[in-house]
């Protein structure tokens, strides 16, 4: 959920700093066109193929009670979820470096393996609010 401060923060004219890296083109002949960057983003999103296929992602979807007529929305979503597990997978690798760096003083270079473990994904799911807890074991 936004919260109103994003609303109040956010600036309605493009900014004219050439810093900032704006993705609107200010002025020349691309303002003529008809969305502009919009319609390169939609043209880029039909040409990528997302880890997540279309198919798992419709299935999902449908399952939750969305049903996307139009099949870029469904791309859309998969970029997004893949972002999300990208990230998260980022996190848990940070945190299994962090604990194998002050684990050891002696590196042993390129051989070194890493292995994505629990006690390292929990932490980074957490970052994202998701909690994990391990199953009760019984002996």
């Amino acid at each position: 959920m936004l919260h109103s401060s994003f609303y109040d923060n956010m600036n309605t004219e493009p900014d004219e700093s050439p810093q900032q890296g704006n993705l609107i083109p200010s002025g020349g002949a691309s303002d003529n066109r008809a969305g502009g960057p919009l319609t390169d983003f939609v043209q880029q999103l039909e040409d990528y193929a997302p880890t997540i296929p279309d198919s798992v992602t419709a299935f999902y979807l449908n399952r939750a009670g969305f049903e996307a007529s139009d099949p870029r929305i469904t791309r859309l979503v998969s970029i997004a979820a893949q972002k999300f597990v990208s990230d998260i997978a980022n996190e848990a690798l940070q945190h299994c470096k962090m604990k194998s760096s002050s684990g050891q003083t002696k590196s042993k270079g390129k051989d070194k393996r890493l292995t994505l473990t629990m006690d390292d994904l929990t932490p980074a799911l957490a970052e994202y609010g998701i909690n994990v807890k391990k199953p009760a074991y019984f002996v």
